[in-house]
């Protein structure tokens, strides 16, 4: 969202600096009122640690440094003019050579959470973190948690109302495939829409729930040619175009068997030739030689998948499309060599499927947190992440939720493409956490959540169902 600042008024409290911003979006004639509180350290309640100026580059006088035991502590007294949820920032600094570090953070006397510190030689602010706070005062404590890192301030921002950009990176799209961004768009930062990977998983949940997920997810795994070559067969675009009839929103990924050399020993099984360990296929030389038989043989795959997307885009089923996913994993043979050929790949997957086949009903999804790893704003429509925490963990997420607004400068929707266990929705919606959807894994519905938590989740009016879902076309 493109702002201009209006007006910028400082009022001085007695532990800190307050900051008014009125951002108003030309094009919408709105106006937020973002609000910025700054708390020093050093003027906070110390428990241990002791407070330092040397070097330079820290905020007002100083800041506080030596967390040597677990229990030590700084509290912060934040008063706060409207209750509500905030963006949490940390100003601190890291030594280079101790690796990433966690501090523990308390609000109001609840349980701590983890905060992940990367190294910082300089002093730096570390990725949002959302809290609720209430009006008036609030206690904010960080506990020593591993140490060894300076903290400077803390510093809380207001949230104003999340808006998205609805025009898709192929100005060509369908008007289905633009139909279907457009609602993505409009219910963004409202509800968070459900989503189930197998069709056959949607009738275990249809039977315990009474409900159907308004997202299936679907596989072009046994349309790669090695597999087609072994005997491989599979009906996934049938069953998509199937759930598109009745209403239901589409997504693909593609388990992409290597072109050639699987290994096919016990445990490396060709089936398995989308592992790293299963092939010895070097998508490094492949996209380095284009005029060489490997760099010919990844044509001949997605001309392959082409085929079965233009079925797709013949019987007007827009599809969210997630090619080359988990690649910084470095498990899929795609992002086995790094970042660079995996985003090289991805570009050529991109060109090849909208330049050369036409192929205009596919939103376009990538699926990394990482800026190294990111292709490009022009070849993508939103951004992704897959979450596996423990079973019954139903936490929002947020760490990578905020990473993924910085990794696209807040202009493009975050989802969960894949997750164990499902976030609580009342707790999205408190911290106004805005995933656009979630994609529960295969099996992964009935393993990582109980029954009561997924009755919970499909009938909570913060989550959009099959039944919920308006007439996209």
């Amino acid at each position: 969202m493109k702002v201009l600042i209006g007006v910028c008024i400082i009022v001085i409290l007695t532990v800190t600096g307050f900051i008014f911003f009125n951002h108003s979006k030309k094009d919408n004639i709105k106006t937020y009122n973002i609000k910025t509180y700054i708390y020093e350290a050093e003027a906070g309640i110390l428990n241990g640690p002791t407070i330092s100026k040397k070097g330079n580059g820290y905020s007002g006088k100083g800041y506080v440094t030596d967390f040597k035991q677990n229990q030590d502590s700084v509290i912060f007294k934040a008063n706060i003019n409207s209750a509500g949820v905030y963006r949490l920032k940390i100003g601190y600094r890291l030594p280079l050579g101790f690796g990433k570090k966690k501090t523990n953070l308390s609000i109001n006397g609840q349980s701590a959470i983890e905060i992940e510190l990367p190294e910082s030689k300089a002093f730096t602010e570390s990725i949002n973190q959302k809290v609720l706070l209430n009006k008036g005062e609030n206690i904010i404590q960080f506990t020593s948690g591993w140490g060894h890192y300076d903290l400077d301030y803390i510093k809380l921002d207001s949230i104003a109302p999340e808006e998205r950009n609805q025009q898709l990176v192929n100005p060509k799209a369908t008007k289905e495939t633009q139909s279907l961004m457009n609602f993505l768009v409009k219910n963004y930062s409202h509800k968070i829409i459900s989503g189930q990977q197998n069709i056959s998983e949607v009738d275990w949940i249809y039977k315990n729930v009474g409900k159907k997920p308004a997202i299936v997810g679907f596989d072009f795994l046994d349309y790669s040619p090695s597999r087609v070559q072994r005997g491989s067969m599979t009906n996934q675009v049938e069953e998509a175009i199937k759930w598109s009839e009745q209403g239901g929103i589409v997504t693909f990924s593609w388990h992409w068997n290597a072109p050639k050399d699987l290994i096919d020993k016990p445990g490396k099984e060709w089936k398995r030739g989308f592992y790293t360990n299963a092939t010895t296929f070097d998508i490094a030389y492949a996209m380095k030689h284009p005029k060489s038989k490997d760099y010919q043989l990844l044509l001949r795959d997605i001309d392959a998948i082409a085929v079965q997307m233009k079925r797709l885009q013949k019987e007007n089923v827009p599809v969210l499309f997630r090619p080359l996913h988990e690649a910084e994993g470095g498990w899929f043979w795609w992002g086995a060599k790094g970042s660079e050929p995996a985003k090289e790949l991805y570009k050529l997957m991109y060109n090849r499927l909208t330049d050369y086949h036409h192929i205009n009903n596919l939103i376009w999804v990538w699926n990394s947190v990482s800026e190294d790893w990111y292709p490009g704003d022009k070849y993508v429509d939103i951004v992704s992440y897959d979450s596996y925490p423990g079973n019954g963990d139903y936490g929002t997420v947020n760490d990578k939720y905020e990473q993924l607004k910085t990794l696209v400068n807040n202009q493009k929707l975050v989802t969960l493409s894949e997750n164990g266990s499902i976030p609580n929705p009342n707790l999205l919606s408190t911290y106004q956490i805005s995933w656009s959807w979630f994609l529960t894994w295969d099996s992964f519905i009935r393993d990582k959540n109980s029954l009561s938590h997924v009755k919970e989740v499909y009938n909570n009016p913060y989550v959009i169902t099959l039944e919920d879902l308006p007439d996209l076309n």
